[in-house]
């Protein structure tokens, strides 16, 4: 018999004689597995609550849990009638459980080209994991644990590499029952799987649930099961295209601060945007009082020991009114900054009828246009050269504010700087909105599946405007919008790299120099502001070249994790409520 018509027969002969997990073992099955058996998986403890024959037993295990793990217990039995035991501390997790079994798994015609799946080799890949782990507000994993059970044959973390740049762009965990605690039912479960918001090939979360899936369907399993929370939806619609189906099967969590938003529901119309949400987290956490004002505005007060500060995400009443108006007004910006000796762009302000341009243009042959009031993005054109675009540029802008300014195009990267009681806090490069052609899709279901990846991580805040900035970078590479995109062809759909139209942002904090540091702290004093995103480009993020060109008096610090931006703005609120963290080494 051929060797994949053997998997499949045994396999098939394992899931008819498969009991169901969620039902109590018969005497013989259940002499024949590993009694309670706790796995663990580097965040927290994995419970096969079906092997234990106390319920007390697995309660205990999960007011066990540390600060900083996340245990779970799954294949809970009764989960109301185990939760009641410790109804304070315990809680039924709000997600779904799906199944694919195996025998009836299909491979995929078509893999993401230029992304590798495989098993972690480096400690980088680690490091890697708990970075993007990060970046999904997902808790962290022992890189200790990680890299010395690399090797397990009941553990597998694997990830997803870009053959191109060498990034880890996405990671997962495999766990092997049947190694592990004799399952007769043979089976396997997925956990943690993540991917980088900021990655640009698509497909990536399906390559790894496909590896995976695929490694045990190899290895004579029945099915693979995962918990999805419910409300999911891009992942519950990946898993349900693969074949996954719905099981009655439940999991059991410890309340804590790191799931406090599953089971401790929210005021109502209290759900604020992401940039407001991580501030109030952090608030929270501190014992820090919260009340919010206008969800939808995200306005809130926070409030402790006698002092109380109004916030509108991370702009407070201790930014003054003038520094405010100041960086509002990109051309303000400029002037102030120049006179303090800090390194601007040249720089020239339109107004009505927006002309006089020409001599401009005559000295610097590339500009941006922008208008001089605004955020978001919004009404800016990059990297413009020929008089008609520039015109087009001007009536973009014009719409947004009555003052249009025309800047010299100075190459390099893009970098966000934060800086939080006039000290740099973190440092981001911002890259513009890319895709990457598969040979099928045309550029504008490209950009479509872009948005909605970027959407999802971003909480709704960055998609790429389907408008006629996207269509001239578009038309600049040298296709149409209707263009299939050939295979590993990669565009870059617009030259701004702001969040909001899809740019993406990566970390160098630990790459930025000593005078770039210096540059940023000045420029936060220059303007009399506290709190400030100042936005550099620099030839190389970690040189010591740059030009500011603006500064924004409300920046997202959720874009910046995982650097601790959120605890340095509380610690510039409510110095009191700093908590002090231990010396290397210290016992907790």
């Amino acid at each position: 018999m051929p060797r994949r018509k053997a998997i499949k027969h045994r396999i098939e002969r394992n899931s008819a004689a498969s009991v169901r997990s969620w039902e109590q073992p018969s005497a013989p099955v259940a002499k024949r597995m590993k009694s309670d058996a706790v796995l663990d998986m580097g965040w927290g403890k994995l419970l096969f609550a079906h092997t234990f024959a106390e319920q007390q037993a697995v309660v205990e295990l999960l007011r066990d849990e540390k600060r900083g793990e996340r245990h779970v217990a799954f294949y809970v039995r009764d989960p109301h009638v185990m939760a009641s035991l410790s109804p304070s501390e315990l809680f039924i997790d709000p997600s779904h459980t799906y199944r694919l079994w195996l025998h009836e798994y299909r491979f995929g015609r078509a893999r993401p080209k230029g992304v590798a799946i495989r098993r972690i080799q480096t400690r980088e890949d680690v490091e890697a994991i708990n970075r993007i782990y990060a970046t999904r507000a997902m808790v962290l994993a022992n890189p200790d644990y990680l890299w010395a059970h690399r090797k397990s044959r009941v553990l597998l973390y694997i990830v997803a590499e870009d053959c191109d740049t060498g990034e880890i762009l996405g990671a997962c965990a495999g766990a092997d029952h049947e190694k592990f605690f004799h399952d007769p039912e043979r089976g396997s479960s997925l956990w943690s799987l993540a991917v980088d918001p900021q990655a640009a090939k698509p497909g990536v979360g399906e390559a790894l649930v496909r590896y995976l899936a695929e490694h045990y369907q190899a290895t004579g399993h029945a099915y693979m099961d995962l918990s999805v929370m419910h409300d999911n939806r891009e992942a519950v619609l990946l898993y349900e295209k693969l074949g996954f189906r719905r099981v009655p099967v439940f999991c059991l969590k410890h309340k804590n601060s790191i799931n406090e938003s599953l089971y401790a529901a929210s005021a109502p119309g209290e759900s604020l945007n992401p940039y407001a949400d991580i501030i109030i987290r952090e608030a929270r956490r501190r014992g820090i009082n919260v009340d919010v004002l206008d969800a939808e505005r995200a306005y809130f007060v926070l409030a402790f020991g006698g002092r109380s500060i109004i916030c509108r995400e991370s702009l407070t009443e201790l930014t003054s009114a003038v520094a405010m108006s100041w960086c509002d007004d990109k051309r303000m910006t400029i002037d102030l900054l120049r006179r303090a000796g800090l390194r601007v762009p040249a720089q020239r302000a339109l107004q009505a009828p927006y002309d006089g341009w020409q001599e401009f243009l005559d000295a610097h042959p590339r500009v941006v246009i922008k208008p001089a009031r605004g955020e978001q993005g919004q009404g800016i054109s990059v990297d413009l050269s020929e008089p008609t675009e520039i015109k087009v540029a001007i009536d973009a802008a014009a719409t947004v504010a009555d003052t249009v300014l025309m800047e010299e195009m100075v190459a390099g990267q893009d970098v966000r700087i934060i800086v939080i009681d006039y000290k740099v806090v973190a440092a981001a490069t911002r890259q513009p909105p890319r895709i990457v052609g598969d040979g099928q899709h045309t550029i504008v279901q490209l950009i479509d599946k872009l948005s909605r990846r970027r959407a999802a991580a971003t909480g709704g805040e960055s998609q790429v405007p389907m408008d006629a900035e996207t269509s001239r970078c578009v038309r600049a590479a040298g296709y149409e919008l209707d263009d299939v995109l050939p295979a590993d062809v990669p565009v870059v759909v617009r030259k701004t790299a702001n969040l909001h139209t899809g740019g993406t942002i990566h970390d160098v904090t630990d790459q930025i120099q000593p005078g770039i540091i210096k540059a940023a702290e000045q420029a936060a004093r220059t303007l009399t502001i506290p709190v400030v995103g100042l936005d550099f480009l620099m030839p190389t993020c970690d040189g010591t070249d740059y030009v500011i060109i603006e500064a924004n008096e409300r920046p997202g610090l959720a874009n910046h994790e995982p650097q601790p931006t959120a605890e340095r703005f509380i610690d510039f609120l409510f110095p009191r409520s700093r908590i002090r963290r231990p010396f290397e080494g210290e016992a907790i």
